[in-house]
């Protein structure tokens, strides 16, 4: 199915090459001519790489300790173009397009061991391997990047250029040993990204907000924006989902802060979760929706759709950049704006950043109780005050007073996320909005996090307290789903345990 394998005895005719199956980015030409030669045609840049000029190193999964990077020569690099070219050769691409992904890394590995038997290739076993993962990343995945997509304990991955790539470990950003070979591969690398969405990244739209199929967030801006390459910036959602137990063991919250969290989530609370940028918002938003309840209609709204909600019933909204022409935009606010007419019970936005707030806010003012969203920002206080700035900026000629009763009328808990200078993430309030004394905003924290100092290894101590506020502004709210007695003895106990 895949070509003829065997001796090589030099009778081999090349075989029409034809059109590429969607493994590959780049359209493929008629067919191939000098199957051997090392460097590769324009079109399979986004496949395979030509040989580069500076080494690469794959750094192993995350159980395995790190190890210390090895010089690939440029023997190297020219061993492997020469592979793949006699792999292009001898490989059908559309047969391969109707494999399963395992399927056709097999196929692949096959077909490779075959070429270097036949060619004579002095090569040892653990460069062999490296050479058969290497050509399956290219051709199957996103080459460079795969080593680091497979460890589940990084958070981002920063790629500045074609030369240089960090990434986030246990809240500390580190540079890795990985290179590309140019920035015309990162490019394809970005552009096989941002297609499996329906977007696109080039000179004419240089900036663009995609996604992995696990649900990871995608950010690219390509030249001539980017000035020294294409910059690629990936948050990483870990495999195994986070719930709020799970945080309760890194020390994000305390227990009794937790199950005080659960009842918000559970007695349909309006919900803004506040936070900078690497804080958790998303993550504690997606620990929050496992306390809907799963018979509840939840409507998402996203621009690069990252929640991974566990209800049977949701419906997930995506934004829509506009096209070259520059129509067809659908913008957030046109996404919340139509969820009112899809009978929802809940409507959460991944993230606000504009006028859309007030859609938000009218959403929840009028029976979608439950309603969640995240807002960029500092402190509860500043969450308020930047929730006034984003009305204000859709143009809306309002009296201030009447923004703030809004707000007041729509929103009952601010959760605030932080990351700690040392790289540590904590939810550091739990604050009610209340209402209003003349104009100004009334707010009373339920929990907060106080730092103590911080341990011979730089880490910073602290816990989490109530502040003594047995009976908090929801209450009635949670009575009437009968979950009052639980909010009293997780406040109790809190505070308790800070006495």
């Amino acid at each position: 199915m895949f070509g003829k394998r065997g001796n090589d005895d030099g009778r081999r005719v090349t075989p029409e090459f034809r059109a590429p199956a969607p493994v590959l980015t780049q359209p493929a030409k008629a067919e191939i001519t000098q199957p051997s030669q090392p460097v590769l045609e324009p079109r399979l840049a986004a496949a395979a790489p030509a040989a580069p000029r500076r080494p690469v190193e794959a750094p192993p999964l995350a159980p395995e300790p790190r190890r210390p990077a090895r010089e690939r020569g440029e023997s190297y690099y020219d061993t492997k173009s020469q592979v793949f070219s006699a792999l292009i050769d001898t490989i059908d691409l559309s047969q391969l397009a109707k494999l399963d992904p395992d399927g056709a890394r097999e196929e692949i590995r096959d077909i490779v061991n075959d070429i270097i038997a036949i060619k004579n290739f002095a090569m040892s076993i653990s460069e062999q391997e490296e050479l058969l993962e290497d050509i399956c990343n290219d051709v199957l995945g996103y080459g460079p990047l795969e080593p680091l997509l497979a460890r589940d304990d990084i958070a981002d991955i920063m790629v500045n250029g074609a030369k240089q790539i960090f990434i986030e470990v246990n809240g500390k950003v580190e540079e890795t040993s990985i290179r590309f070979r140019d920035n015309q591969q990162l490019l394809n690398v970005c552009q096989r990204i941002v297609s499996q969405v329906g977007r696109r990244v080039d000179e004419s739209s240089p900036i663009c907000d995609a996604r992995l199929p696990d649900g990871s967030r995608v950010n690219v801006i390509a030249p001539p924006l980017a000035i020294d390459g294409t910059a690629l910036t990936i948050r990483k959602f870990k495999k195994d989902k986070l719930t709020l137990d799970q945080l309760v063991k890194f020390g994000a919250i305390s227990p009794q802060g937790a199950e005080v969290l659960k009842i918000i989530g559970r007695v349909r609370c309006n919900v803004i979760i506040s936070g900078g940028t690497g804080s958790g918002k998303t993550t504690l938003l997606n620990c929050l929706t496992n306390y809907v309840d799963r018979d509840e209609r939840v409507i998402t709204c996203e621009d690069s759709a990252e929640l991974q909600l566990q209800q049977p019933h949701v419906v997930r909204l995506e934004t829509r950049p506009p096209n070259l022409e520059g129509e067809g935009e659908v913008t957030m606010r046109d996404l919340v704006k139509n969820c009112l007419r899809m009978r929802p019970e809940r409507i959460i936005v991944g993230e606000v950043r504009g006028p859309e707030v007030f859609d938000l806010l009218q959403a929840m003012n009028t029976g979608h109780d439950g309603s969640m969203g995240t807002i960029h920002s500092n402190s509860p206080r500043e969450c308020l005050n930047r929730v006034e700035s984003m009305i204000a900026m859709g143009g809306f000629s309002l009296p201030q007073k009447t923004v703030r009763e809004i707000i007041v009328g729509s929103v009952d808990v601010i959760i605030q996320a932080a990351r700690l200078r040392d790289g540590s993430r904590r939810i550091t309030h739990i604050t009610e909005v209340i209402g209003m004394e003349g104009d100004v905003i009334i707010t009373q924290d339920l929990v907060v996090y106080n730092i103590k100092g911080e341990d011979a290894s730089g880490r910073l101590l602290g816990e989490h307290v109530s502040t003594g506020i047995g009976r908090p502004h929801f209450w009635d709210r949670a009575r009437y789903y009968g979950e009052e007695q639980r909010l009293a003895l997780a406040l109790e106990a809190m505070e308790k345990q800070a006495n």
